[in-house]
């Protein structure tokens, strides 16, 4: 059978990657496609509500996002991501109908329900299919996924304009239906031994059981703090950068949208790949291999965020963004695997669903903070701010977080 080849690993990832794709590039076009919608619904005129509208998915996928992780480790994380899948597509499909601001943000909610089921439930299922010796390098290819629909979203005022920005939102809907359908013939689940063992009477547990375990991890509230506060900058990245860039460089969404979205997504890939091998190779020798890529990468942002902040040349924010891309993906890659030397397999979905929700409600807090900046001519001097709260993410890792194993059982 395929799920025994020795390949099947990789299917997985590969499989994967296309909804990780989808689950980005239908949350992030939205934000390049403002100028065209605001023609029809003109309460996006105002940045304010545009930060609104942004927000509300962060919110809901915050709240959502522990209840999957939980969901994640009970039931069969392969029908989880294929209802998921198959949700968000169809309301991005029904967002081609809004013809209000109050549609488009009660279904920005939904989609904000049906993506945070995806991710946790997604990483686990890569985790357990592979050890420590390929585990960053997989979740790494599997994150430049994220980053290809990061940058396919920036394409969204390009085809909008080309076409209309109704017809971007129902062709991208239905194409991730029909693959949803597609994934149940060739997505298999698989659990980690240690987390398909019977389990006596005594060890039974409860619904909130496993979350109440790692509540009671110290090293999983500096991983949890340590992935939430690099998400400030992480989401202001993903929905204010193209904004940036048409702002410091006084040219159209059209044309900034793509250049920012494919600069974060082309050296986020290269930030994945290379630390996802230098981890995995790390980790082996060293047991801190991971800690110290992380905070390798996460150290290259800091320079990015302030450089982005003043810089107002083509070449200036372009190689910042570049900078900062590189780093964040070598810091992006290496979260599950750090988490997976602190938590068993049994517990991972969960643990990962309270790090993305801690990393969703920075998202929405900056969304929002950003949209009032940008309002009031201030966001290239807060995305430079931004790098202070990374230099202390740094520092709280390095000083705190020590890994015994390789991979915790």
């Amino acid at each position: 059978m395929m799920k025994q080849a020795r390949y099947y690993p990789w299917v997985v990832v590969a499989l994967l990657w296309f909804v990780a794709l989808l689950n980005y590039l239908d949350r992030q076009m939205l934000s390049t496609m403002r100028p065209s919608i605001q023609l029809d619904i003109r309460e996006l005129e105002s940045a304010t509500n545009f930060g609104r509208l942004m927000a509300v998915f962060l919110w809901i996928y915050g709240l959502m996002s522990p209840v999957s992780g939980i969901i994640a480790d009970k039931v069969s994380r392969k029908w989880l991501i294929i209802g998921s899948l198959f949700v968000w597509s169809g309301v991005t499909l029904l967002m081609s109908y809004a013809t209000g601001f109050n549609q488009l943000y009660w279904l920005r909610a939904v989609m904000g329900i049906s993506e945070a089921l995806y991710i946790p439930a997604a990483l686990s299922l890569i985790a357990d299919y592979h050890g420590s010796a390929t585990r960053s390098l997989a979740v790494g290819l599997h994150m430049t996924g994220l980053y290809m629909g990061q940058a396919l979203g920036g394409f969204g005022a390009t085809i909008a304009a080309a076409y209309s920005w109704q017809a971007t939102f129902h062709g991208f809907g239905l194409i991730g239906v029909i693959y949803s359908v597609i994934l149940i013939f060739f997505l298999r689940e698989k659990r980690a031994p240690a987390a398909t063992a019977p389990l006596t009477n005594e060890e039974q547990p409860h619904f909130f059981q496993g979350l109440k375990g790692l509540l009671t991890l110290l090293p999983f509230w500096i991983i949890l703090l340590y992935f939430s506060i690099p998400s400030i900058p992480g989401w202001a990245i993903k929905n204010w950068l193209p904004t940036l860039f048409s702002n410091s460089l006084h040219v159209p969404m059209s044309q900034a949208g793509p250049v920012a979205t494919i600069t974060i997504a082309a050296s986020s890939f290269l930030g994945v790949i290379a630390g996802g091998l230098l981890s995995d190779r790390w980790v082996q020798w060293n047991v801190k291999g991971r800690v110290y890529t992380s905070a390798i990468g996460l150290g290259l942002t800091i320079p990015a965020l302030f450089l982005l902040g003043v810089g107002h040349s083509t070449f200036f924010l372009v190689a910042s963004a570049f900078c900062f891309g590189i780093g964040f993906g070598m810091f992006d890659g290496n979260n599950m695997p750090i988490l997976c030397q602190f938590v068993a397999p049994r517990h991972r979905a969960t643990a990962y669903g309270l790090m993305n929700m801690g990393g969703v409600f920075s998202g929405a807090f900056i969304t929002n903070f950003l949209g009032k900046s940008t309002d009031a001519g201030h966001l290239g001097r807060d995305f430079a701010l931004m790098s202070v709260v990374i230099l202390a993410a740094v520092v709280m890792l390095l000083a705190f977080l020590r890994p015994k194993v390789k991979d915790a059982a």
